[in-house]
């Protein structure tokens, strides 16, 4: 008798992992968005990783500005007082390969950025982040989707995204978030943006590019909540080849999940303007 039990036990446990590979083999398919055909990626997303200090792998340190001190690096003046709140979380990195193939002058202007990182990092400042640093920031964006048309909000500085469906051609100027041309590949959003500011930055790290940069972005259904999210960077002038960046986006699940009001422009007012007063603050 407990000879039969063993054998309906293991046959139970084969049938239920053959029924989970299969499962797990078996493509996510999505519900349907507006048009009835593609998959709907209507919602509120967020990246949860530590790309916005560094895309590479990284360890923690005291803050993102560092001086030499008595016994190594400490932070620097104006970020003393920030203590732990200053400092860099460590990173798993989020580039395929594990290094962003620099050319060597500008390996020599990224290691520049670093050094004067509190006055050229544009997100100081409050300049629109560019793409794809918006989706990677430690703020949500929404997805608007019709039945022909893309639309992207994020809450960071207010910046937003009005895709075209039909390629118009070139930019006509470069503008800080670009010009996006959607289409699809299967189950695939596919985003080519092009006419990108060369003042943005990838992270606080001073990773950068200059004014050929090209994004193809993909976005990916994995589950109800959970997109797959992956960016080409091709910019021949920076880079000795094209390199990608992959990372899970998850859906706020909040019932009452929404963008709300983070227009830092005026957070920023006395850093930038503050010694134009008449009377400066101390």
């Amino acid at each position: 008798m407990n000879l039969i039990k063993v054998k309906i036990l293991s046959v139970s446990f084969l049938l239920v992992t053959f029924n989970f590979a299969q499962a797990e083999d078996s493509p996510y398919r999505a519900p349907r968005g507006p048009d009835g055909i593609h998959p709907d990626l209507n919602g509120i997303w967020q990246a949860l990783n530590e790309a916005n200090y560094d895309l590479e792998f990284h360890m923690a340190k005291a803050a993102m500005a560092l001086r030499d001190g008595p016994h190594g690096s400490v932070p620097a003046k104006a970020v003393l007082a920030l203590g732990a709140v200053g400092s860099v979380p460590p990173g798993i990195g989020v580039v395929e390969g594990g290094e962003i193939p620099y050319k060597p002058e500008a390996t020599k202007k990224r290691d520049e950025n670093r050094r004067n990182w509190l006055d050229n990092d544009p997100e100081i400042k409050c300049y629109l982040p560019g793409v794809p640093r918006a989706t990677y920031m430690p703020h949500p964006f929404q997805i608007f989707q019709s039945e022909s048309e893309f639309f992207i909000a994020y809450q960071y500085a207010g910046a937003v995204r009005d895709i075209y469906s039909v390629d118009p051609g070139p930019a006509p100027i470069d503008s800080w978030m670009g010009q996006s041309v959607a289409s699809w590949e299967g189950e695939t959003l596919v985003l080519n943006v092009t006419g990108l500011n060369p003042e943005t930055w990838f992270d606080r790290s001073g990773n950068h590019h200059g004014d050929k940069l090209q994004v193809t972005e993909r976005y990916t259904p994995m589950g109800p909540n959970h997109l797959h999210y992956e960016a080409t960077i091709t910019d021949p002038d920076t880079f000795t080849k094209p390199w990608k960046i992959s990372m899970p986006l998850y859906r706020r699940m909040e019932t009452n999940a929404q963008l709300l009001d983070f227009k830092c422009v005026e957070f920023v007012e006395e850093l930038m303007y503050g010694k134009w007063r008449r009377n400066p603050l101390d």
